[in-house]
């Protein structure tokens, strides 16, 4: 087919690389080599699924050259069964039918995510924690569908161009181009609006970790101001329980008991009250 048609080399060898920016170029032998990104969102995975379509453009033939699942080209042949005059303008009609279909298949990609994009919106500022991995993979899913579509913008700037192909083509193209601008606009918004929701995230992740630190230290002071009660009472049920002869003798009567056994344990939880409750009358510094 190389030599048939009379195809450079470094052309074919293009088309059978898988390139990340679209792009078209001229060729000596009178023919062009466009390749174009193309894109399609997978409900079930929650994916872009892309694709590639090399496209030789001569003066009398146009070959196609499909890589990926997203390469389908029932649509372009479809706009021009329905414009049949367009065909007769030669095969500069068969390079914008694939560009149309190309470009039309970017809107679903927006809307489903723009769909995906407010799910998270609304989870992130509702005061929920999102997922911080689903953001990350979103946005560079994003950044990958901005990367097939930004690019193309300048691609077919060079195809509006007067006396690039024949007036009856001109505004069709441009049709084309006034469509990829939106949806480059769209795309570059959801990837700032993204940025933004990366951000609140992880503002909402500090905040619930502070909650959880100031729980922890309002734990941590419970637990100490029991062990500060216990610790004196300790001292004093372990001093009494010591079998000397003096405290045997001498605890005998009630009055005693009382005096030294259970006074021995209020005296400290007074003092520990009062002390407790002076600390919480100072004033911080």
């Amino acid at each position: 087919m190389q030599y048939a048609f009379g195809l450079h080399e470094l052309a074919v060898e293009d088309a059978q690389t898988f390139h990340l920016r679209p792009k078209i170029e001229r060729y000596d032998g009178g023919f062009e080599l466009a390749i174009l990104r193309t894109a399609r969102y997978d409900d079930e995975r929650e994916e872009i699924d892309t694709g590639e379509i090399s496209i030789f453009l001569g003066k009398n033939f146009v070959i196609t050259v499909r890589k990926g699942v997203a390469s389908e080209l029932h649509g372009a042949r479809a706009r021009l069964e329905e414009h049949p005059e367009l065909l007769r303008v030669g095969s500069a009609s068969v390079m914008w039918a694939i560009l149309d279909q190309m470009v039309d298949c970017y809107a679903p990609v927006v809307a489903e995510l723009d769909r995906d994009i407010e799910q998270i919106e609304g989870t992130v500022f509702s005061g929920t924690v999102a997922p911080t991995e689903r953001i990350y993979f979103l946005r560079r899913e994003v950044s990958d569908f901005y990367r097939a579509v930004h690019p193309l913008l300048a691609v077919l700037a060079s195809q509006t161009q007067p006396n690039k192909w024949p007036a009856e083509l001109l505004p069709y193209f441009r049709d084309v181009y006034d469509h990829l601008v939106l949806v480059s606009e769209e795309v570059a918004a959801q990837r700032d609006v993204l940025g933004t929701i990366l951000e609140a995230n992880i503002a909402v992740i500090s905040v619930e970790q502070n909650k959880i630190t100031l729980r922890q230290s309002a734990t941590m002071e419970q637990l100490t101001i029991f062990a500060s009660v216990f610790l004196p009472l300790s001292f004093v049920v372990g001093f009494f329980g010591q079998n000397f002869d003096w405290l045997v003798t001498h605890i005998q009567s009630f009055a005693a008991f009382a005096i030294l056994g259970i006074g021995g344990l209020v005296l400290p939880c007074l003092l520990l009250f009062l002390w407790f409750r002076r600390r919480a009358n100072v004033p911080p510094q």
